[in-house]
Protein backbone atom coordinates (compact mmCIF):
# COMPACT_ATOMS: atom_id res chain seq x y z
CA UNK A 1 0.00 0.00 0.00
CA UNK A 2 1.27 3.46 -0.87
CA UNK A 3 1.26 6.08 1.83
CA UNK A 4 -0.47 8.96 0.72
CA UNK A 5 1.85 12.21 -0.04
CA UNK A 6 0.67 16.02 -0.31
CA UNK A 7 2.20 18.77 -2.08
CA UNK A 8 2.26 21.39 0.88
CA UNK A 9 3.44 24.40 -0.79
CA UNK A 10 0.37 26.25 -2.66
CA UNK A 11 1.71 28.38 -4.96
CA UNK A 12 1.75 27.92 -8.96
CA UNK A 13 5.02 26.50 -10.80
CA UNK A 14 5.17 28.03 -14.13
CA UNK A 15 5.54 24.61 -16.56
CA UNK A 16 7.18 24.52 -19.79
CA UNK A 17 5.69 21.31 -21.85
CA UNK A 18 8.73 20.10 -23.13
CA UNK A 19 10.48 19.62 -19.49
CA UNK A 20 7.48 17.36 -17.78
CA UNK A 21 7.37 15.13 -20.38
CA UNK A 22 8.70 11.73 -19.16
CA UNK A 23 12.36 10.17 -20.37
CA UNK A 24 12.45 6.83 -20.69
CA UNK A 25 15.08 5.45 -19.67
CA UNK A 26 17.74 1.81 -19.62
CA UNK A 27 16.35 -0.48 -17.46
CA UNK A 28 18.33 -0.82 -14.38
CA UNK A 29 19.81 -4.52 -13.29
CA UNK A 30 22.48 -3.10 -10.81
CA UNK A 31 20.87 -2.95 -7.05
CA UNK A 32 23.68 -0.61 -6.22
CA UNK A 33 22.21 2.25 -8.13
CA UNK A 34 18.73 2.25 -5.90
CA UNK A 35 18.30 4.14 -2.87
CA UNK A 36 15.55 4.20 0.01
CA UNK A 37 13.27 7.06 -0.04
CA UNK A 38 9.79 5.73 -0.05
CA UNK A 39 7.44 6.84 -2.58
CA UNK A 40 3.68 8.73 -1.91
CA UNK A 41 1.58 9.15 -4.25
CA UNK A 42 -1.43 10.85 -3.06
CA UNK A 43 -3.29 14.89 -3.74
CA UNK A 44 -1.98 18.09 -5.22
CA UNK A 45 -3.06 21.01 -2.84
CA UNK A 46 -0.55 23.16 -4.54
CA UNK A 47 0.52 23.19 -8.10
CA UNK A 48 2.37 20.67 -9.53
CA UNK A 49 6.08 21.43 -10.56
CA UNK A 50 7.70 19.61 -13.55
CA UNK A 51 11.09 17.42 -12.88
CA UNK A 52 14.27 17.85 -14.69
CA UNK A 53 15.10 14.02 -14.53
CA UNK A 54 12.93 10.74 -13.64
CA UNK A 55 14.13 7.81 -11.75
CA UNK A 56 14.28 4.86 -13.67
CA UNK A 57 11.23 2.40 -13.35
CA UNK A 58 11.80 -1.77 -12.99
CA UNK A 59 9.36 -3.92 -14.26
CA UNK A 60 9.18 -6.77 -13.01
CA UNK A 61 7.89 -8.51 -16.19
CA UNK A 62 11.34 -7.09 -18.00
CA UNK A 63 13.39 -7.70 -14.87
CA UNK A 64 12.81 -11.85 -14.75
CA UNK A 65 13.94 -11.62 -18.20
CA UNK A 66 17.19 -10.01 -17.28
CA UNK A 67 17.49 -12.37 -14.72
CA UNK A 68 16.04 -11.09 -11.01
CA UNK A 69 13.92 -13.62 -9.33
CA UNK A 70 10.79 -12.84 -7.32
CA UNK A 71 12.93 -13.26 -4.16
CA UNK A 72 15.23 -10.72 -5.36
CA UNK A 73 12.88 -7.94 -6.09
CA UNK A 74 11.44 -9.14 -2.47
CA UNK A 75 13.94 -8.85 -0.62
CA UNK A 76 15.48 -5.37 -1.93
CA UNK A 77 11.85 -4.00 -1.47
CA UNK A 78 12.16 -5.41 2.32
CA UNK A 79 15.67 -3.59 2.83
CA UNK A 80 14.61 -0.32 0.92
CA UNK A 81 16.52 -0.64 -2.02
CA UNK A 82 13.60 -1.05 -3.67
CA UNK A 83 9.97 0.97 -3.60
CA UNK A 84 6.77 -0.74 -5.23
CA UNK A 85 4.98 2.13 -7.57
CA UNK A 86 2.31 -0.51 -7.86
CA UNK A 87 1.82 -4.25 -8.38
CA UNK A 88 4.74 -5.14 -10.98
CA UNK A 89 6.28 -2.13 -11.00
CA UNK A 90 9.31 -0.71 -8.57
CA UNK A 91 11.58 2.33 -8.46
CA UNK A 92 15.22 2.99 -6.88
CA UNK A 93 17.19 6.28 -6.68
CA UNK A 94 15.90 9.64 -5.94
CA UNK A 95 12.41 9.90 -5.75
CA UNK A 96 10.43 12.96 -6.89
CA UNK A 97 9.73 14.94 -4.44
CA UNK A 98 6.39 16.85 -6.08
CA UNK A 99 3.01 14.41 -6.17
CA UNK A 100 2.94 14.90 -9.71
CA UNK A 101 6.35 13.68 -10.47
CA UNK A 102 5.55 10.96 -8.35
CA UNK A 103 2.23 10.42 -10.67
CA UNK A 104 4.71 10.12 -13.76
CA UNK A 105 5.92 7.11 -12.55
CA UNK A 106 2.48 5.67 -11.76
CA UNK A 107 0.97 6.24 -15.19
CA UNK A 108 4.02 4.59 -16.81
CA UNK A 109 3.66 1.61 -14.42
CA UNK A 110 0.12 1.27 -15.08
CA UNK A 111 0.17 2.11 -18.88
CA UNK A 112 2.87 -0.97 -18.98
CA UNK A 113 0.50 -3.46 -17.64
CA UNK A 114 -2.67 -2.29 -19.79
CA UNK A 115 -4.26 -5.69 -22.42
CA UNK A 116 -5.88 -3.07 -24.37
CA UNK A 117 -4.56 0.64 -25.93
CA UNK A 118 -6.14 3.39 -23.69
CA UNK A 119 -5.44 7.30 -24.04
CA UNK A 120 -4.32 8.94 -21.01
CA UNK A 121 -7.11 11.16 -20.05
CA UNK A 122 -8.10 14.16 -17.23
CA UNK A 123 -5.74 15.00 -14.16
CA UNK A 124 -3.27 12.06 -15.50
CA UNK A 125 -2.99 13.41 -19.42
CA UNK A 126 -2.88 17.24 -17.38
CA UNK A 127 0.90 16.13 -15.95
CA UNK A 128 2.26 14.48 -18.90
CA UNK A 129 1.16 17.67 -20.90
CA UNK A 130 2.48 20.50 -18.32
CA UNK A 131 -0.91 21.51 -17.64
CA UNK A 132 -0.64 23.07 -14.22
CA UNK A 133 -3.01 21.24 -11.04
CA UNK A 134 -3.93 22.57 -7.85
CA UNK A 135 -6.60 20.60 -5.41
CA UNK A 136 -6.39 17.43 -7.26
CA UNK A 137 -6.19 13.82 -6.28
CA UNK A 138 -3.03 11.74 -8.06
CA UNK A 139 -3.74 7.98 -6.67
CA UNK A 140 -5.13 7.10 -9.69
CA UNK A 141 -3.78 7.03 -13.45
CA UNK A 142 -6.98 8.09 -15.64
CA UNK A 143 -7.34 6.52 -18.72
CA UNK A 144 -10.02 7.13 -21.93
CA UNK A 145 -11.45 4.38 -24.04
CA UNK A 146 -14.24 4.80 -26.93
CA UNK A 147 -17.83 3.63 -26.49
CA UNK A 148 -18.13 -0.33 -26.49
CA UNK A 149 -15.22 -0.46 -24.16
CA UNK A 150 -16.68 -0.46 -20.60
CA UNK A 151 -15.66 1.78 -17.37
CA UNK A 152 -13.78 0.57 -14.43
CA UNK A 153 -11.89 1.82 -11.52
CA UNK A 154 -9.89 0.28 -9.15
CA UNK A 155 -7.01 1.39 -6.96
CA UNK A 156 -4.65 2.87 -9.31
CA UNK A 157 -6.76 2.99 -11.93
CA UNK A 158 -9.69 4.56 -13.69
CA UNK A 159 -10.84 3.46 -17.18
CA UNK A 160 -13.43 6.69 -18.21
CA UNK A 161 -15.57 5.75 -21.97
CA UNK A 162 -16.45 8.36 -24.00
CA UNK A 163 -16.66 9.56 -27.80
CA UNK A 164 -13.05 11.25 -28.75
CA UNK A 165 -11.95 12.83 -32.35
CA UNK A 166 -8.70 11.86 -33.64
CA UNK A 167 -7.33 15.48 -32.97
CA UNK A 168 -8.16 14.95 -29.59
CA UNK A 169 -5.78 12.73 -29.28
CA UNK A 170 -2.05 14.35 -28.90
CA UNK A 171 1.71 11.74 -28.43
CA UNK A 172 4.21 12.65 -25.56
CA UNK A 173 6.90 11.08 -25.09
CA UNK A 174 4.95 8.13 -27.19
CA UNK A 175 2.56 8.02 -24.62
CA UNK A 176 -1.46 8.57 -26.61
CA UNK A 177 -2.44 11.78 -24.34
CA UNK A 178 -6.01 13.83 -24.78
CA UNK A 179 -5.24 17.09 -25.94
CA UNK A 180 -4.43 20.42 -23.96
CA UNK A 181 -8.19 21.48 -24.56
CA UNK A 182 -9.55 17.93 -24.34
CA UNK A 183 -8.13 17.87 -20.94
CA UNK A 184 -9.16 20.95 -19.70
CA UNK A 185 -12.96 20.55 -20.49
CA UNK A 186 -12.87 16.91 -18.88
CA UNK A 187 -11.18 18.35 -16.15
CA UNK A 188 -13.59 21.24 -15.72
CA UNK A 189 -16.40 18.38 -15.94
CA UNK A 190 -15.45 16.34 -13.19
CA UNK A 191 -13.62 18.84 -10.93
CA UNK A 192 -15.38 20.89 -8.32
CA UNK A 193 -16.01 24.48 -9.52
CA UNK A 194 -12.94 25.83 -7.54
CA UNK A 195 -10.40 23.48 -8.82
CA UNK A 196 -11.85 23.71 -11.81
CA UNK A 197 -10.92 27.34 -12.07
CA UNK A 198 -7.53 27.74 -10.41
CA UNK A 199 -6.66 24.57 -13.00
CA UNK A 200 -8.21 27.06 -16.26
CA UNK A 201 -6.89 29.84 -15.26
CA UNK A 202 -3.50 28.64 -14.30
CA UNK A 203 -3.56 26.38 -17.88
CA UNK A 204 -4.32 30.07 -19.82
CA UNK A 205 -2.20 32.41 -17.67
CA UNK A 206 1.12 29.69 -18.09
CA UNK A 207 0.43 29.53 -22.09
CA UNK A 208 -0.69 25.80 -22.30
CA UNK A 209 -3.74 26.62 -23.70
CA UNK A 210 -5.78 29.58 -24.91
CA UNK A 211 -9.34 30.48 -23.38
CA UNK A 212 -10.84 31.22 -27.14
CA UNK A 213 -10.71 27.34 -28.26
CA UNK A 214 -11.82 26.50 -25.07
CA UNK A 215 -15.13 28.40 -25.05
CA UNK A 216 -15.43 26.96 -29.00
CA UNK A 217 -15.20 23.23 -27.79
CA UNK A 218 -18.20 24.13 -25.05
CA UNK A 219 -20.87 23.00 -27.59
CA UNK A 220 -19.52 19.80 -28.32
CA UNK A 221 -20.07 18.72 -24.95
CA UNK A 222 -23.29 19.74 -24.88
CA UNK A 223 -25.57 16.97 -22.85
CA UNK A 224 -22.61 15.33 -21.13
CA UNK A 225 -22.15 14.54 -17.56
CA UNK A 226 -20.84 17.82 -16.25
CA UNK A 227 -21.40 20.01 -19.83
CA UNK A 228 -23.10 22.40 -17.23
CA UNK A 229 -20.16 23.11 -14.47
CA UNK A 230 -17.55 23.15 -17.73
CA UNK A 231 -19.63 26.02 -19.02
CA UNK A 232 -19.53 28.02 -16.27
CA UNK A 233 -15.68 27.33 -15.02
CA UNK A 234 -14.69 27.79 -18.44
CA UNK A 235 -17.28 31.19 -18.29
CA UNK A 236 -15.02 32.42 -15.28
CA UNK A 237 -11.68 31.49 -16.15
CA UNK A 238 -9.63 34.46 -16.60
CA UNK A 239 -5.73 34.18 -17.49
CA UNK A 240 -5.21 37.41 -16.05
CA UNK A 241 -5.03 35.29 -12.51
CA UNK A 242 -1.45 34.84 -11.15
CA UNK A 243 -1.75 32.48 -8.27
CA UNK A 244 -3.56 30.02 -6.42
CA UNK A 245 -4.89 32.67 -4.13
CA UNK A 246 -5.94 34.96 -7.03
CA UNK A 247 -8.12 32.61 -8.30
CA UNK A 248 -9.54 31.27 -5.16
CA UNK A 249 -10.06 34.28 -4.22
CA UNK A 250 -12.10 35.11 -7.32
CA UNK A 251 -14.47 32.14 -6.69
CA UNK A 252 -15.03 33.28 -3.18
CA UNK A 253 -15.59 37.11 -3.93
CA UNK A 254 -18.07 35.81 -6.57
CA UNK A 255 -19.75 33.65 -4.53
CA UNK A 256 -20.33 36.74 -1.78
CA UNK A 257 -21.38 39.41 -4.48
CA UNK A 258 -18.34 41.15 -4.47
CA UNK A 259 -16.56 40.35 -7.89
CA UNK A 260 -14.24 42.90 -8.04
CA UNK A 261 -14.07 45.50 -11.29
CA UNK A 262 -10.99 44.81 -12.58
CA UNK A 263 -7.68 42.31 -12.25
CA UNK A 264 -4.09 43.77 -11.96
CA UNK A 265 -5.02 46.71 -11.65
CA UNK A 266 -2.73 49.55 -12.72
CA UNK A 267 -2.63 52.27 -9.84
CA UNK A 268 -1.84 55.51 -11.48
CA UNK A 269 -0.34 58.82 -9.87
CA UNK A 270 -2.11 62.01 -9.77
CA UNK A 271 0.18 63.14 -12.98
CA UNK A 272 -1.14 59.81 -14.77
CA UNK A 273 2.22 58.08 -14.18
CA UNK A 274 2.25 54.43 -13.40
CA UNK A 275 2.39 53.80 -9.66
CA UNK A 276 1.94 50.56 -8.89
CA UNK A 277 0.01 46.91 -9.94
CA UNK A 278 -2.58 45.59 -7.45
CA UNK A 279 -4.11 41.76 -7.91
CA UNK A 280 -7.79 43.76 -8.14
CA UNK A 281 -9.78 46.60 -8.23
CA UNK A 282 -13.64 47.96 -7.10
CA UNK A 283 -12.98 51.22 -9.05
CA UNK A 284 -16.32 53.02 -8.28
CA UNK A 285 -15.12 52.75 -4.52
CA UNK A 286 -11.48 53.31 -5.20
CA UNK A 287 -10.72 50.55 -3.51
CA UNK A 288 -7.91 47.78 -4.44
CA UNK A 289 -7.42 44.22 -3.29
CA UNK A 290 -4.64 42.14 -2.32
CA UNK A 291 -4.30 38.47 -1.45
CA UNK A 292 -1.26 38.50 0.87
CA UNK A 293 0.43 34.71 0.71
CA UNK A 294 3.75 34.05 2.25
CA UNK A 295 5.09 32.38 -1.23
CA UNK A 296 4.22 36.22 -3.00
CA UNK A 297 6.57 37.76 -0.54
CA UNK A 298 9.09 34.55 -1.42
CA UNK A 299 8.81 35.72 -5.10
CA UNK A 300 9.28 39.61 -4.67
CA UNK A 301 12.72 38.75 -2.71
CA UNK A 302 15.81 39.84 -4.90
CA UNK A 303 19.21 38.26 -4.00
CA UNK A 304 20.92 39.67 -1.15
CA UNK A 305 17.34 40.71 0.06
CA UNK A 306 15.98 39.78 3.90
CA UNK A 307 12.31 38.98 3.80
CA UNK A 308 11.64 41.90 5.82
CA UNK A 309 12.83 44.22 3.79
CA UNK A 310 10.31 43.27 1.30
CA UNK A 311 7.26 43.34 3.91
CA UNK A 312 8.73 46.62 4.74
CA UNK A 313 8.67 47.70 1.00
CA UNK A 314 5.04 46.64 0.37
CA UNK A 315 4.48 48.83 3.19
CA UNK A 316 5.78 51.95 2.00
CA UNK A 317 4.25 50.91 -1.37
CA UNK A 318 0.66 50.78 0.21
CA UNK A 319 1.21 53.83 2.09
CA UNK A 320 2.07 55.34 -1.89
CA UNK A 321 -1.56 53.68 -2.95
CA UNK A 322 -3.77 55.05 -0.05
CA UNK A 323 -1.56 59.01 -0.87
CA UNK A 324 -3.10 59.02 -4.11
CA UNK A 325 -6.30 58.10 -2.34
CA UNK A 326 -7.55 54.60 -3.08
CA UNK A 327 -8.40 52.37 0.22
CA UNK A 328 -6.77 48.75 0.58
CA UNK A 329 -7.74 45.84 1.69
CA UNK A 330 -6.02 42.56 2.50
CA UNK A 331 -6.47 38.65 2.81
CA UNK A 332 -4.71 35.40 3.55
CA UNK A 333 -5.13 31.93 2.63
CA UNK A 334 -7.21 31.40 5.83
CA UNK A 335 -9.58 33.91 5.09
CA UNK A 336 -10.41 32.32 1.52
CA UNK A 337 -11.78 29.83 3.72
CA UNK A 338 -14.00 31.98 5.94
CA UNK A 339 -16.33 33.69 3.34
CA UNK A 340 -18.10 35.24 7.23
CA UNK A 341 -14.75 36.72 7.81
CA UNK A 342 -13.87 37.79 4.04
CA UNK A 343 -17.08 39.42 3.02
CA UNK A 344 -17.65 41.62 5.89
CA UNK A 345 -13.71 42.81 5.61
CA UNK A 346 -14.26 43.65 2.02
CA UNK A 347 -17.92 44.73 2.57
CA UNK A 348 -16.46 47.31 5.68
CA UNK A 349 -13.64 48.43 2.68
CA UNK A 350 -15.90 49.04 -0.02
CA UNK A 351 -18.30 51.08 2.08
CA UNK A 352 -15.25 53.83 3.26
CA UNK A 353 -14.53 53.39 -0.38
CA UNK A 354 -17.69 54.95 -1.42
CA UNK A 355 -17.52 57.54 1.60
CA UNK A 356 -14.47 58.72 0.34
CA UNK A 357 -16.10 59.15 -3.61
CA UNK A 358 -18.62 61.50 -2.30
Amino acid sequence: MHALGVLQNPQRVHNTPGAVRPQHQRLSTDPSEHFSKRLAVGTVEGMTEPAPTHPELLLRSRAVLTGWSDGELARLTRTGALHRVRRGAYVGGDLPAHAANRHRLLVRATLAGLRLPAVVSHQSAAVLLGVPLWGVRLDRVHITRRPRAWGDISQVLQCHVARMRDDEIVVVDGIAVTSPVRTALDLARSLPHEAAVVVLDAAVHDGVLAAEPLRRRLPDILGAPGSRSAARAVGFADGRSESVGESRSRVALARLGLAPSALQFEVPTADGSFLARTDFAWEEHRLVGEFDGRVKYGRLLRPGQDPGDVVFEEKRREDAIRDEGWGVVRWTWSDIARPDRLGPRVRRALDRGAARSR
